[in-house]
């Protein structure tokens, strides 16, 4: 289960609570002017007004605990910096490679670990990716033209976007093909079954062709008890069936069978 649930909330143009002064807060103010919001340092104003994220950094830990105790209590959200139990939210470590943004957080166990995890990150991926993702988003119409149906569309993108495909993220130039891959693209095969055969209940052993296949399906079905953590490798919207002991049939799309380690056998 994750701790916390990841979300990109939006502040272009809108007032955000920034209370202290000092290093603390320095960040904080530098992370809500890079997007776009608008810093208010009123606590009163940021309530009348009805400010809806807050960031408080005060030196003192009693001051802290009461502002976001109030700030709370007004309908805010509230980020102290340093005290993750007095926090509706926490700010992660962000790789940007516009408009591609990764954030990277621990739910305030180590903003240093998200860091360095960051910084390695920055090394792998081309800054080229940012590019990949406005060409995608311009052939947007033409690949709904291409697909009219939303499943074909994903299935399209998943053979394109893996290692070695067509518009590999890897791949520094990838952003130049997308519209000859347009072009050429083929409707993706309509129904195809793979199986895994788990060798262990930890998700750490999963091949890479395991994992891609579990983050490619639309349909899965569970041939045993299948641990929480290997099922949320795969996506959040495929369909999840328990196998009742006849041969499986292929669903449109990609359907891959998990056997659990005792039905592996």
């Amino acid at each position: 289960m994750i701790n916390s649930l990841p979300l990109f909330h939006r502040i272009q143009g809108q007032k955000v609570l920034v209370l202290g002064d000092g290093d603390a807060a320095e960040p904080k103010k530098r992370l809500v002017e890079r997007a776009g919001g608008v810093i208010e340092y009123d606590m009163q104003r940021a309530i009348d007004e009805g400010v809806r994220l807050a960031f408080v950094a005060y030196d003192d830990p009693r001051a802290c605990e009461n502002a976001a105790i109030n700030l709370r209590c007004a309908g805010m959200l509230v980020n102290v910096v340093d005290m993750p139990d007095l926090c509706d939210f926490t700010t992660p470590s962000i790789l940007e490679r516009e408009p591609l943004l990764i954030a990277i957080g621990t739910g305030g166990a180590s903003a240093g670990l998200a860091k360095h995890v960051r910084l390695r990150l920055e090394r792998l991926l081309p800054q080229s990716l940012g590019e990949l993702a406005q060409a995608l988003f311009a052939g947007r119409d033409a690949l709904r033209r291409k697909f009219p149906d939303g499943a074909d569309r994903r299935r399209a993108l998943d053979d394109s976007l893996r290692e070695g495909g067509a518009l590999d993220p890897f791949d520094p130039v990838a952003h130049a093909r997308v519209a000859q891959w347009l072009a050429d693209a083929d409707r993706p095969e309509p129904a195809r079954i793979e199986t895994i055969a788990l060798s262990s209940l930890d998700p750490e052993d999963l091949t890479l062709r395991q994992a891609r296949l579990l983050g490619e399906a639309d349909t899965l079905l569970l041939d045993g008890e299948i641990p929480a953590a290997i099922l949320a490798r795969a996506r959040a919207d495929a369909a999840r069936e328990q196998l009742d002991g006849t041969a499986p049939n292929a669903a449109p799309g990609l359907t891959v069978v998990l056997k659990a380690p005792d039905q592996a056998a």
